[in-house]
């Protein structure tokens, strides 16, 4: 069985760092990077750090539209689909990637497998929204976290091959959290950046509705953080960088401590050191559930409903106020953590598993 596996984005590049161990056992992986997140900071580092297979092609495709950039990748993804003839195209999530890789293949008649299917925020402005409904509906397979994802799928008379696997980002994070820690290189970040573990909050902030608002957004949210009792570090993302340094330029921020991309180790670091984070990342909520850290995300909807139980993530308006109430006066309720809605941490064995016995 060869499966074509196509990436493009920092989480994608960790949810196949678990997937591609477990498809090593059963299938020939040929894996694309699309070339969407091309910074070094943002790719090179976690194919090095997480032992992924170099990938076989590198697109650079790089940043662009919307439609140029899923254009870009619809043709050159459709040329390897020729070169390589595989039995199955691998796509992950909700990305301008995940979208060319689905539509190339179903074009060509070629079954699609899509893991982290049948997320929803109801919210079709956003385009990872329309991603992942697009996606899905064109897939074959689709591999569900969690129960709540299977049932959005079944309001859509989506039920023909849906499987909840669990979540392959739990996989990952049991995983690599352990390495991390046992690794004197990556705690030594914590000395790096002159900060204790639980006297800092973590932010990140990288969607397009943040960055979008311009910097008249970042100004209400970095208000809001400038007033938090702990410092706030913010691992910057090279689109919202630019906004950022400007907002504090002009404002004179001294709570904000902006540093660069970190690799995923670091990350897993200073998101279980964290005494909160802050965030407008999907990925980011799940992992600081998984580690017991509170969360508010700046966001007026998550595809992740799981994490809201007990107050363990809150949703907050990109309002200074709003922001700070939710991060001051939240209390998370430990008993909410009783349930794991996002399975077994053995995931990506169960996908590998399910495509080695219902190959088509």
């Amino acid at each position: 069985m060869k499966i074509l596996t196509v990436v493009g984005a920092r989480p994608q590049f960790i949810k196949a760092s678990v997937v591609s161990r477990a498809l090593s056992r059963v299938a020939d992986e040929v894996i694309v990077h699309t070339g969407q997140h091309y910074d070094k900071n943002m790719s090179d580092v976690f194919f090095e750090e997480l032992n992924i297979p170099k990938p076989a092609y590198n697109l650079g495709v790089g940043s662009g539209s919307h439609g140029k950039q899923t254009g870009e990748m619809l043709m050159k993804i459709e040329e390897v689909i020729f070169t390589e003839k595989p039995d199955i195209m691998l796509v992950y999530g909700d990305t301008n990637s995940t979208l060319a890789g689905a539509l190339a293949a179903s074009k060509l008649h070629l079954p699609v497998a899509h893991v982290e299917a049948g997320l929803r925020s109801y919210n079709m402005r956003m385009p990872e929204e329309q991603n992942r409904v697009l996606t899905d509906h064109i897939s074959t397979w689709l591999f569900c976290p969690t129960q709540t994802a299977v049932d959005n799928l079944k309001k859509e008379n989506i039920t023909a091959g849906v499987d909840k696997t669990g979540d392959v980002m739990l996989d990952s994070v049991l995983h690599f959290l352990a390495l991390a820690r046992s690794n004197p290189k990556k705690t030594a970040i914590y000395g790096q950046l002159g900060i204790a573990p639980k006297q800092y909050r973590l932010a990140t902030l990288h969607r397009a509705e943040t960055t979008d608002g311009g910097l008249d957004a970042i100004v209400r949210i970095f208000d809001a953080f400038e007033q938090l009792p702990q410092p706030v570090v913010i691992p910057i993302h090279p689109r919202t960088r630019p906004l950022a340094e400007e907002a504090i330029k002009k404002r004179g921020y001294r709570n904000i401590q902006l540093i660069d991309p970190v690799g995923y180790l670091e990350m897993l670091l200073l998101t279980s050191g964290a005494s909160q984070v802050l965030t407008d990342s999907g990925g980011l909520q799940k992992e600081a559930w998984f580690m017991e850290v509170p969360c508010v995300t700046l966001r007026s909807e998550t595809e992740w409903v799981e994490t809201l139980e007990g107050g363990w993530n809150v949703l907050a308006k990109l309002e200074t106020d709003d922001i700070y109430r939710k991060a001051t006066q939240t209390v998370p309720d430990p008993s909410a953590r009783e349930k794991m809605p996002f399975g077994d941490g053995k995931a990506s064995e169960h996908i590998a598993s399910i495509l080695s016995n219902r190959k088509e």
